[in-house]
């Protein structure tokens, strides 16, 4: 009992080893640069070991924030902090906001999934826990945790880089939320397309499993992973409001670009053996310009 106390929420010892662990995360990541499937972000592949996919998604995604919310409300208290200043708890809800989203409502409206294989499943909740830890944990007591901290993380301007960092933050997740939704339409309109097909022939409708489209909104025109590309912005905007040296937020977004970055670009290739490389055309990965 004494160890689970240890982790959850961490003393402060184990919080700065967590940490030091997790900047080691994006080696983990790279081997995603050898993967055949779950580096071109497919997540499943014909297997025993497959879970349906919206049980899968919600029960992988979720534990992120629960987990900071737990060490928000327990941790403080451990620390003899009755009050976090109102920087703290912006932050925190722009997380809550994000995965709540990410967890719940998206598998909810998204007209289908498909399966996401155990390993994939495991991998992502060991990610949300590790960073919900560390991003809770410098919330709830190890980082600024008065006005006068505030003003020195932030320094020499911080009304002003909290208020662009949170700008970016919602610019990031309106387009996330956009590039997501237009991926869903893909299948909304192939789920109707089946519906006429089947009331025209007087069959039962099939059911979308998987469709693939080269979608055309938005950035879409001109990347083919902007919705990876868009949630970078976002969380570096999470960053940026939270200051440079927030160690939790900087990994965050390093791990996340470690993580995503070989999908987009394995995923371009995919696309083009799929589609071909004229209908492809001029599109970027994930970044224009670079990749």
């Amino acid at each position: 009992m004494a160890i689970i106390e240890g982790w959850l929420p961490p003393t402060r010892e184990n919080y700065d080893f967590m940490m030091r662990i997790w900047t080691f995360y994006p080696l983990f990541a790279s081997t995603q640069w050898a993967t055949s499937w779950y580096g071109m972000g497919k997540t499943s592949v014909n297997s025993r070991f497959n879970i349906p996919g919206r049980i899968a998604w919600l029960t992988m995604e979720s534990p992120g924030f629960l987990t900071l919310l737990y060490i928000m409300n327990t941790l403080t208290k451990e620390q003899g902090i009755t009050d976090l200043p109102w920087q703290n708890k912006v932050l925190a809800g722009l997380f809550v906001i994000h995965y709540s989203y990410r967890a719940v409502i998206y598998p909810l409206i998204a007209p289908s999934m498909s399966p996401i294989h155990v390993a994939v499943w495991g991998m992502a909740i060991a990610f949300q826990l590790v960073n919900a830890t560390g991003i809770g944990s410098w919330l709830a007591a190890y980082g600024p945790t008065t006005a006068s901290d505030w003003e020195a993380q932030l320094s020499p301007w911080p009304t002003l880089q909290f208020a662009l960092g949170i700008a970016t933050f919602y610019l990031g997740l309106a387009a996330n939320y956009y590039h997501d939704d237009e991926l869903r339409e893909i299948r909304r309109r192939e789920e109707q397309r089946l519906l006429r097909v089947a009331k025209e022939s007087g069959s039962s409708p099939q059911a979308v499993d998987k469709h693939y489209q080269l979608p055309e909104a938005g950035l879409f025109k001109y990347m083919l992973y902007p919705h990876y590309f868009v949630e970078w912005v976002e969380w570096t905007g999470f960053y940026m409001a939270a200051g440079w040296s927030c160690l939790p937020a900087r990994m965050f977004v390093i791990n996340e670009v470690c993580a995503m970055l070989p999908r987009a670009v394995k995923g371009k290739q995919w696309y083009i053996q799929r589609f071909g490389a004229e209908q492809v055309g001029r599109r970027w990965a994930v970044i224009p310009g670079v990749v």
